[in-house]
């Protein structure tokens, strides 16, 4: 039986046989003798994104991973950077380093802040996370679509899809389905995703790692 511990571009928690590419955490929100989430879906406001291999560190997800047998932080899974930065993750300063130093320069040039910090970001982020709350997506026309970076992700009525190389391709935990013209969206029905301050980092040069049938 999977783990509820899979999340979707919208920031929710499912519980689904795929993996993913990535690890990451928002703190410690499970019981570690059920193996199951507790009602609140963050501990803290640093949401990162992690390898889910480094050196030999070695994790039982959902279990006790701190000294003295206490639950660590809990480990949830993203099918790709691309989906981890749509529900409101960043890159680890830990184990992506060089990625979140990275990112937080470009963080840095899309606002204006010359020494730019990670909580600076987490602030921003956690007001426009769909799961914390903070936003409710941007509507959006197709006009504004040709506007955004490649890695942006977008709600077309229920589903998500992530814009890349002017087309939209269709998530889900398994992967992209085929790209569709962003013109065949339903115009009355799309919605930012990605949190703002994540599309000005990404306008400014970020490149998130991809699934590999982003390509196909």
């Amino acid at each position: 039986m999977p783990l509820q511990n899979r999340v979707d571009p919208f920031g929710q928690i499912h519980a689904v046989p795929e993996r993913g590419m990535f690890l990451g955490n928002r703190g410690i929100i499970h019981d570690p003798e059920t193996k199951t989430l507790l009602r609140k879906r963050w501990a803290l406001r640093a949401w990162i994104i992690c390898v889910c291999e480094f050196g030999s560190r070695k994790r039982e997800p959902m279990g006790r991973n701190r000294p003295g047998g206490k639950p660590g932080w809990t480990e949830l899974f993203f099918m790709d950077e691309v989906t981890a930065l749509s529900a409101g993750h960043r890159p680890c300063f830990f184990c992506q380093r060089e990625r979140a130093r990275d990112f937080a320069a470009r963080f840095g040039h899309a606002f204006g802040i010359a020494e730019p910090r990670a909580p600076q970001i987490d602030r921003r982020l956690h007001k426009e996370r769909w799961a914390s709350g903070g936003g409710t997506g941007k509507p959006l026309t197709i006009g504004d679509l040709a506007g955004l970076p490649d890695g942006a992700m977008v709600a077309a009525g229920k589903q998500a899809c992530a814009l890349k190389d002017g087309m939209a391709l269709p998530w889900s935990f398994a992967g992209y389905g085929a790209p569709v013209a962003t013109e065949s969206l339903p115009t009355d029905r799309i919605l930012l995703i990605t949190p703002a301050t994540t599309v000005a980092v990404l306008t400014a040069g970020y490149r998130p790692e991809w699934h590999s049938t982003a390509g196909r």
